[in-house]
């Protein structure tokens, strides 16, 4: 496991960097053509290594612009990236919903999760030869039968619960439901503590709500006990407490970096994040 207090260098391979978020389409699949898939045929007749493409997934009360600063380091270093949009209603239709992309994007890819973000990307890269490893970032880790909300409180220390702000309507059906957003008052302490505040109170204004219902349905399929995995453990999360990420972090056998940071530590610490991620690409994909 690596340990790191913070810092906003990018160090060297072997070391670690920081994370954001945003939306990249040079890895898109056209008509069944992308830029990805050519670079990656130009590459392999070269001779040269392959770099796979960066799927990244984001989590609740956040949106693909959330890893733009991770998108920017992957593109500065040669990565093809794809920032999916997560519909946010629930595991099985969001991963189903992230098949669509991957089954779209062409070679080897890299599936990236945020918080909520891990238990769809543990979905939806069951039996998916092309995604190479999962790197979970602040994220969950659910096994079959385990939901977000029962690992939340499976130890003390998310503050999240008092934080929740939930909009009840009615759906097309006449059935009510419910949407959970962070007041905005708490977002900045709650979710992005070690973010600039203008920065964060456009991440509280800008936040898309997840369905309580996708917080309390269970998982289906962990990729993860097939498939190599990476974890940053944020240990100054007041979402997801830094015991509960250990404790997925260790039951699935992931290699593990830890961060003195927040929960959105794609935001602040972009280059950690990227420097994880490709350290997983160079490790799966020669």
């Amino acid at each position: 496991m690596v340990s790191i207090k913070g810092g906003r260098k990018r160090l060297a391979t072997g070391a670690v960097a920081t994370a954001t978020a945003g939306l990249a389409l040079g890895a898109f699949a056209l008509s069944g053509t992308a830029n990805g898939a050519t670079e990656a045929t130009d590459a392999t007749h070269a001779g040269r290594h392959t770099k796979p493409t960066i799927v990244l997934e984001h989590g609740a009360f956040a949106d693909g612009s959330s890893w733009n600063g991770v998108v920017a380091d992957l593109r500065a270093d040669g990565y093809p990236v794809v920032a999916a949009a997560n519909p946010l209603r629930g595991p099985a239709s969001d991963a189903a919903a992230l098949r669509t992309l991957l089954d779209h994007v062409k070679g080897p890819k890299i599936l990236v999760g945020h918080s909520y973000g891990g238990s769809v990307i543990s979905q939806a890269a069951a039996n998916d030869p092309e995604v190479k490893a999962l790197v979970y970032v602040a994220a969950f880790l659910p096994a079959p039968g385990e939901s977000a909300l029962e690992l939340t409180t499976k130890y003390p220390g998310s503050t999240l619960p008092d934080a929740l702000d939930p909009v009840t309507y009615q759906q097309a059906d006449g059935s009510t439901a419910t949407d959970l957003y962070i007041q905005q008052d708490k977002f900045p302490h709650q979710f992005a503590a070690d973010v600039p505040a203008q920065q964060a109170a456009l991440m509280a204004a800008e936040q898309r709500p997840i369905a309580q219902a996708a917080l309390e349905e269970k998982a289906t399929s962990a990729a993860w006990k097939t498939k190599p995995s990476w974890d940053i453990v944020t240990t100054r999360d007041l979402n997801i407490p830094a015991t509960v990420q250990r404790f997925m972090a260790k039951r699935a056998h992931a290699h593990t970096t830890e961060v003195a940071a927040s929960h959105s530590v794609a935001v602040s610490h972009p280059y950690l994040v990227a420097d994880v991620i490709e350290r997983a690409a160079r490790a799966t994909v020669r």
